[in-house]
């Protein structure tokens, strides 16, 4: 599966000018995204996350989101914190080994007036979790406005970034992420049986989304490790 997404996005790179070229510059280009992403040692932020899925009603709640590189990652919530989690670090993760993905440019978009590189990622080991990745990138500012990553556990997911004042660390003041709701994993704490929803409403409906705000960023301040022993509202 993976060779024939691989051979399809090689194709149409063909009729991209200087293929070659732009094929050997997207991994320059993901190379500056992903050393942008490790000036953040760690960091901590206050989230105000909405879930607008159709087969759960909640009220917006408040968390404080807790990083330290390169894999440590908490939510602390007194509420029940639904979003797809490995989203705010895989990307790093996905770029950290080169060696790893194949990487090609597909075409120059515009998004929100800013013109992006829009480079597809495969992985080329069989056992990661991702599928393919594709990323809207703002090469000036080394900045990712969008991606879309295709995953085995939870289908495909696509977020847009949105930066303010922590652009320079690479660290977005606002995600929305839409999500492949038959697919997307919901905690365990949250009994929900989409499939058989009686709503019809429900059942037409393909996709959702997660909307999330960060504020109060305190961003290389250190965070002790002992922060990060599992919540047992994240189970």
């Amino acid at each position: 599966m993976r060779k024939f997404i691989l051979l399809l996005l090689i194709l149409n790179s063909i009729f991209f000018e200087n293929s070659f070229s732009q094929i050997n510059n997207a991994s320059v280009i993901l190379n500056s995204i992903y050393k942008k992403s490790l000036l953040a040692k760690d960091y901590s932020a206050s989230a105000h996350i909405k879930v607008d899925l159709p087969f759960l009603k909640m009220l917006p709640i408040n968390a404080t989101i807790y990083f330290k590189q390169k894999d440590n990652f908490k939510i602390d919530s007194k509420s029940i914190a639904i979003l797809p989690r490995q989203s705010f670090n895989q990307l790093s993760r996905m770029l950290e080994n080169p060696s790893t993905y194949s990487s090609m440019i597909q075409s120059v978009e515009l998004i929100r007036n800013i013109q992006t590189t829009v480079i597809s990622v495969i992985p080329l080991s069989d056992t990661s979790d991702l599928i393919l990745g594709k990323l809207w990138i703002d090469i000036d500012k080394k900045l990712v406005l969008k991606s879309q990553l295709t995953t085995k556990n939870n289908g495909t997911i696509l977020t847009e970034y949105f930066y303010g004042y922590n652009a320079e660390f690479g660290l977005p003041d606002q995600l929305i992420f839409t999500v492949d709701i038959k697919k997307f994993k919901i905690p365990k704490s949250v009994s929900i049986d989409i499939n058989n929803s009686s709503s019809d409403k429900v059942k037409k409906e393909k996709t959702g989304k997660i909307f999330i705000t960060l504020t109060n960023y305190k961003i290389n301040k250190g965070i002790d490790e002992s922060e990060f022993k599992q919540n047992p509202k994240e189970k």
